[in-house]
């Protein structure tokens, strides 16, 4: 690993904090730079989740600190994305380097569009649906996230926040700190796995993991609502150029 390699990854990673923390989608920037810098696909995706780990500890961390609550909901939910990432993992561990790419390139175009027209910006300002059916729901639905979590990684964060949104109802704050809670439940399984399997380059995690935990560590800290949508819009413009870039790879 080149020193600039690290450099670079430490400060993507405080960028990607933001993005992960505040939206979702930052391994459609990661996972690309990664394999750009010379790493088959399984071990770009085995790494990346290093990074997204960390930053998913320190953007916790940074929501304790500052009084954030939860209840146990959030743990059926980790559960089954839990079972879900096992399967997905799995599933990661047996695909092709040029089949990979190629649905990465797909799938990054996809949540930029996901993006850009985010569901959650629709949902009115309601009453929780914390009934029994919508949480039997919840938990079908993050069983399938956690598959496609465990496979691919990239823009999961926006399909938890969509599904809490659309199903349960959830305001963005507790959104924000169910979707960090149940990546590290997912993520958790699936590193297991990935590390079981030999398949990460630690070098390269641990320097996204340096950029990532102070990026979630900050914004959990402060606000950013004000900076977001230019968030969104340099990252729409990032994705599209690097998807482009990977599909002919």
């Amino acid at each position: 690993m080149e020193i600039w390699h690290f450099i670079v990854l430490v400060i993507v990673g405080i960028f990607v904090g933001f993005i992960n923390v505040i939206s979702g989608g930052g391994s459609l920037i990661t996972l690309p730079i990664l394999i750009f810098f010379g790493l088959d696909s399984v071990t770009a995706n085995a790494s990346n989740r290093i990074g997204n780990f960390a930053q998913s500890f320190a953007a916790l961390a940074g929501f304790k600190s500052k009084g954030v609550k939860y209840d146990s909901y959030v743990y059926v939910l980790g559960f089954a994305s839990a079972l879900g990432a096992v399967l997905g993992t799995l599933l990661a561990l047996e695909i092709p380097d040029k089949a990979f790419n190629k649905i990465l390139a797909f799938v990054m175009i996809i949540v930029v569009l996901f993006t850009i027209f985010s569901p959650t910006k629709k949902v009115s300002d309601v009453l929780e649906r914390v009934h029994t059916k919508s949480k039997i729901w919840g938990t079908i639905a993050f069983f399938f996230i956690g598959v496609y979590g465990g496979f691919i990684q990239a823009g999961t964060g926006l399909l938890i926040m969509a599904a809490l949104a659309l199903i349960n109802k959830f305001t963005l704050s507790k959104v924000n700190t169910y979707k960090v809670i149940i990546v590290m439940f997912y993520l958790s399984v699936a590193m297991l796995i990935f590390i079981w399997s030999g398949k990460v380059n630690w070098p390269y995690g641990l320097s996204l993991a340096v950029g990532m935990s102070i990026g979630g560590w900050l914004t959990s800290r402060w606000s950013l609502n004000k900076g977001e949508e230019w968030i969104k819009g340099f990252m729409v413009v990032s994705v599209c150029a690097l998807a482009i870039k990977l599909w002919f790879f």
